[in-house]
């Protein structure tokens, strides 16, 4: 498929994206439970989301303490919150305007929030200096990435501006593109080598892009989502080289930056680049997105993540910052919670001992879910589970047998789409097809959500283990 093709594909397929129907059939079965209808399960496991709250996942105790405390001072009263709780509460009230929650904020963030952040990212990033003028806190990453992309993108241009994304590669990016009027330009990572970033692939998709669209950026999810891999640092070496070789902005997707569970450490883009030296890290454009809503913290309800922009042009970051101040401040509550993700309590803080617990148990849980994916999913007829080092998904290949792609486009659906429905009617399991994240054709794939607590996990494994094998008999 030559990539005006793929690009096509990508733009059509976004648009006629299969979820929605197993949204819809979801729906109506939970409501089918509800009256009573008999079927073989009691309720509908849904691991279609990167959502840990909604798949059970214990909010961490002392981040929801801190936000009641700042949403309702009266619980500051007497000795209820422990004293760290009511110091980081009433520090972050004196932050907000008129000591309230409820206040607007500066639009790039409240401004001692941003400095922290500042030095958070110096922290993780080994002291790699970070100003806080260059970070935005926003409504989210997507909604941070979106707005770079407004300043990446020409509209107008002939021909289109293109922007290399990974296959597979999260709905929302390439939808983010489209209604730009950008063309996303895909390079397919390489599934036998655990979904490695290979430059090979990257030249062959600006190769092919060649007449078709001019390609400004090079978007990367490290972590990645759906496939699960953590970049080592030459793989990153390799990438920047290239960014820097072809004159392309560097778009990192960094937000399950604390979700690794392989033998490779995560290491930003920011701090690779960094230890590169010049002149690579005094010239390569750089920009980091993370946010509060994935990983151990999972408020995905509170809306907020940051960018960080590196090596951009004074005149470009002055475009931005009034591109940004357009739009109001990202929720306050929600910038709340990105402080505590940044600066959670430390030894010798009263709240320390059951943060420990807490943040231990899920990462516990987390790499207890990867094994027993690996070990059930792999021993599956029909099946192959790379291994997965990070992020919150599984994103295993299913061999689908002739028949069962002949029956499914009998019936008008795509085959994975067809085996996640078969899976939600018949096991009460709500998977994502991989066709709504890109794959190479004449593949399949299905995405479910790991950070589920074990016991769910269990039971989700039990439920896909007999369907799979009874599928695959009929359609043998």
């Amino acid at each position: 498929m030559s990539v005006l093709q793929e690009i096509s594909a990508n733009v059509r397929n976004m648009k006629s994206m299969e979820y929605p129907v197993l949204a819809r059939r979801t729906n109506q079965i939970q409501e089918e439970l509800r009256k009573g209808v008999r079927k073989p399960y009691r309720d509908v496991i849904d691991v279609s989301w990167g959502d840990p709250h909604r798949a059970g996942v214990k909010p961490l105790s002392f981040v929801r303490q801190v936000l009641a405390a700042c949403l309702y001072p009266k619980l500051m009263e007497g000795d209820r919150l422990m004293v760290d709780v009511r110091q980081r509460a009433r520090r972050l009230l004196k932050e907000c305007a008129g000591g309230s929650i409820g206040s607007y904020s500066n639009t790039a963030g409240i401004p001692e929030i941003v400095q922290r952040v500042s030095e958070f990212i110096t922290r993780r990033d080994g002291g790699v200096p970070c100003r806080r003028e260059n970070i935005f806190i926003s409504s989210g990453s997507q909604w941070a990435l979106a707005n770079i992309l407004k300043v990446l993108v020409n509209s107008e241009a002939s021909p289109r501006t293109g922007v290399l994304t990974p296959v597979p590669c999260h709905s929302t990016t390439i939808l983010s593109l489209t209604a730009l009027g950008a063309a996303a330009v895909p390079y397919h990572l390489t599934e036998e080598r655990g979904w490695a970033l290979e430059v090979e692939e990257l030249q062959q998709a600006l190769d092919s892009a060649k007449g078709v669209c001019s390609p400004v950026a090079l978007y990367v999810i490290n972590p990645g989502n759906p496939a699960g891999y953590v970049q080592n640092r030459k793989s990153m070496q390799e990438v920047i080289r290239f960014a820097a070789e072809k004159r392309l902005f560097l778009l990192a997707d960094e937000v399950y930056q604390d979700c690794v569970y392989g033998k490779t450490e995560f290491v930003s883009y920011k701090r690779a680049l960094a230890e590169m030296g010049p002149p690579l890290s005094e010239t390569v454009e750089l920009a980091s997105f993370h946010t509060a809503s994935k990983g151990l913290m999972g408020e995905c309800g509170l809306r907020a993540g940051y960018v960080e922009l590196v090596n951009l042009d004074p005149a470009v970051m002055k475009h931005i910052n009034s591109l940004f101040s357009t739009n109001s401040c990202a929720p306050v509550l929600g910038q709340i919670a990105l402080d505590v993700m940044t600066n959670p309590p430390q030894p010798g803080d009263p709240s320390y001992p059951l943060y420990m617990k807490e943040t231990q148990h899920i990462r516990t849980s987390l790499a207890e879910n990867v094994r027993r994916v690996e070990e059930v999913v792999n021993s599956l007829p029909g099946f192959s589970c790379q291994p997965v080092e990070g992020g919150a998904f599984a994103f295993p290949t299913v061999f689908l047998p002739p028949k069962a792609i002949k029956r499914a486009k009998e019936v008008g659906m795509k085959p994975d789409t067809f085996y996640c429905l078969r899976l939600l009617e018949e096991a009460g399991l709500l998977f994502s097809p991989g066709n709504d994240y890109g794959q190479k054709e004449g593949t399949y794939h299905i995405r479910f959500c790991i950070m589920i607590p074990l016991d769910v996990m269990e039971e989700l494994l039990r439920r896909l283990s007999g369907f799979h094998k009874r599928f695959m008999k009929e359609f043998s």
